[in-house]
């Protein structure tokens, strides 16, 4: 019989290898082997923008009504993600609250209405038209407590195949659990924000959560973000 720690490990395991014989792996591949090829795949020159939103589309398909964490056990609704398609903007939060959880869509609590406000006011763009919003796990964590290593594991390929589908030129990671999640290691987001990495070729900005500002609503905290998001539009040529 299993012990209790190592149970998690080994469902997050038969998780990971299902998703690899799903998308065609015969063998194991290393990471960066993995994002090569779903690179290749995503920048086909045969692709239309219409068969680079099919490919979205089939990722949905692929993820499917999950139930490979415990998460499946309490949601209402997946929370898959919202916008444009070819967007050259992503943003990433951390996961469902209960409202995303009811609607079944990405910020459309509290925490929604304050990055419509800094994508709209702040930014001077369109939401729907010109980014795309999804989270690192896509149902609602009880208590919207942060997601566990097991549950952002379970949802992690589906993040990397959205993510290259979609092929934006920037992802804005909102706050510590998306940062650290894309970056693979503890970020102290605090710390770490306004900073520029990279994500499978992709050009990532590290930034607040809106929850944070909502939380911390002070001017320091609100200057900080609007400094991030300059930086974004300059990377965008906006």
């Amino acid at each position: 019989m299993e012990t209790p720690k190592r149970e998690p490990l080994l469902r997050e395991l038969k998780n990971y290898l299902t998703h690899l014989k799903d998308v065609g792996y015969t063998e194991i591949p290393c990471e960066a082997e993995l994002f090569a090829n779903a690179q290749q795949r995503a920048t086909q020159p045969s692709q239309s923008p219409n068969e680079m939103a099919k490919s979205l589309t089939a990722v949905q398909k692929e993820l499917g009504d999950c139930t490979r964490c415990k998460l499946s056990e309490t949601r209402k609704n997946i929370v898959f993600g919202s916008g444009n398609p070819k967007a050259d903007l992503v943003f990433v939060g951390e996961g469902p609250g209960a409202d995303e959880d009811e609607q079944g869509l990405p910020f459309v609590g509290r925490a929604g209405k304050k990055l419509t406000e800094i994508i709209e006011k702040g930014m001077g763009l369109n939401r729907e038209k010109d980014t795309y919003i999804c989270n690192i796990v896509k149902c609602r964590p009880p208590g919207n407590r942060d997601p566990e290593a097991e549950e952002i594991a379970a949802c992690n390929p589906f993040l990397i195949q959205q993510l290259l589908a979609i092929k934006p030129k920037v992802i804005v990671a909102l706050g510590k659990s998306a940062s650290s999640t894309l970056l693979g290691r503890t970020v102290p987001i605090v710390k770490e924000r306004g900073t520029w990495h990279e994500y499978a070729g992709i050009k990532l900005m590290l930034t607040l959560h809106p929850s944070y500002l909502i939380r911390f609503y002070t001017l320091e905290n609100r200057k900080a973000v609007h400094e991030d998001m300059k930086k974004v539009l300059k990377e965008l040529g906006r």
